[in-house]
């Protein structure tokens, strides 16, 4: 087996990943827990890992818009979001016997502890899986920032970003049938032809760090374990 080139991930997902397709069903209780059995998978390695999760399966920005909420109270409602998901896929970590534990960057009561530096670095070294929810804790800013930022924060060697597409295109795949897909590139690069890779703070964060990024298909069964050991998996982006 190949030996593994990550010995700290990101995981960063979101909220639509553990959404039934189709359907009034938030979380899909298959997909959470397959997505369980991969992590388990690549923890078993000697990998830690922790993830951060968006909260788009149980509220988006439009519905704030549309109860006439401002953009404010919108995004806490989001950050509240990303607490249950993050409860949801501790279960299904904990169903697979890891030690799962969820931090949040907004107060969440007794239900999870709140975000720590130091406490979540010395949680991963002891084997635990971290779910970082509540986002970065301010409005104005994405999940994806949050994956960036916690990156960042606890020193991981590279962040995964899992997606419904298989990388990084030319141009949107479905709808641009001639569209190819980058095996690496870099931030320079991506920024000058313009690609959405992650929002622009998030990006700005990861190429001032260092932080390599991979993004790849969360659905493609054994993509997670591919990127952590350096194989040909979606499209890395990196310096």
């Amino acid at each position: 087996m190949s030996a593994i080139q990550s010995k700290r991930v990101l995981l960063k997902i979101s909220g639509e990943a553990l959404k039934t397709p189709g359907s009034d069903t938030v979380i899909n209780t298959e997909i959470t827990k397959t997505l369980a059995k991969e992590i388990k998978e690549i923890h078993d390695l000697g990998v830690q890992v922790c993830l951060v999760v968006g909260g788009g399966n149980i509220f988006r920005g439009n519905i704030a818009q549309g109860l006439g909420m401002d953009r404010v109270k919108g995004d806490y409602m989001g950050m509240l979001a990303t607490v249950i998901n993050g409860l949801a896929l501790e279960g299904a970590l904990t169903g697979e016997g890891l030690d799962a534990r969820v931090q949040s960057a907004i107060g969440a009561g007794r239900m999870v502890q709140e975000f720590s530096q130091p406490k979540a670095i010395a949680w991963l070294e002891e084997g635990r899986v971290i779910v970082f929810s509540g986002g970065t804790g301010n409005p104005y800013f994405t999940t994806d920032t949050a994956a960036a930022l916690r990156a960042v924060e606890v020193k991981c060697d590279l962040l995964i970003k899992a997606t419904k597409v298989d990388g990084v295109y030319t141009a949107d795949p479905q709808k641009d049938p001639t569209a190819t897909k980058y095996d690496e590139i870099t931030y320079k690069e991506a920024m000058n032809k313009g690609l959405r890779i992650m929002d622009q703070t998030a990006f700005a964060l990861c190429e001032e760090n260092n932080m390599p990024i991979v993004v790849l298909n969360l659905f493609e069964e054994g993509s997670i374990k591919k990127a952590v050991l350096g194989q040909s998996v979606g499209t890395r982006v990196h310096a």
